[in-house]
């Protein structure tokens, strides 16, 4: 429970700082988002597809994190209609929301996001929150 905390504030964390270098802004949502993306990643690229190909790992974490994206578009954009991002300018979108160019940045955004789960799995701090 206190690593998938700190997963969580890890990744809301870190997702935003990513989108305020890449594109100079952010939201909320981003946060919650990247805090969901950074959980779901450890529970199935680290632990349930463990010992799998690191390529299976990059899918399924791309899928991840492409869902995510999707469902809290859906959400934040076209349900509360805050305009965080708007993808239908680029190809191969659905509603605007995920693209292709994107799910394929996250195949590889996966890789850090795994190591980060490694590296809770072998921090001294949360083994001490443990005991």
């Amino acid at each position: 429970m206190k690593k998938d905390i700190c997963l969580f504030c890890t990744g809301g964390t870190v997702y935003p700082l990513l989108e305020i270098a890449s594109r100079g802004r952010t939201d909320f949502s981003m946060a919650m988002a990247g805090g969901i993306c950074l959980c779901l990643i450890d529970r199935i690229c680290c632990k349930k597809l463990k010992g799998r190909s690191p390529i299976l790992r990059c899918l399924a974490g791309s899928g991840i994190i492409t869902t995510v994206e999707f469902c809290t578009g859906v959400i934040v954009n076209l349900i509360l209609k805050m305009n965080v991002w708007d993808y239908s300018s680029l190809p191969v979108n659905i509603l605007g929301q995920i693209c292709l160019r994107f799910s394929v940045i996250w195949c590889f955004l996966t890789i850090p996001a795994m190591g980060v789960c490694t590296l809770f799995d072998k921090s001294k701090f949360l083994k001490k929150l443990k005991s």
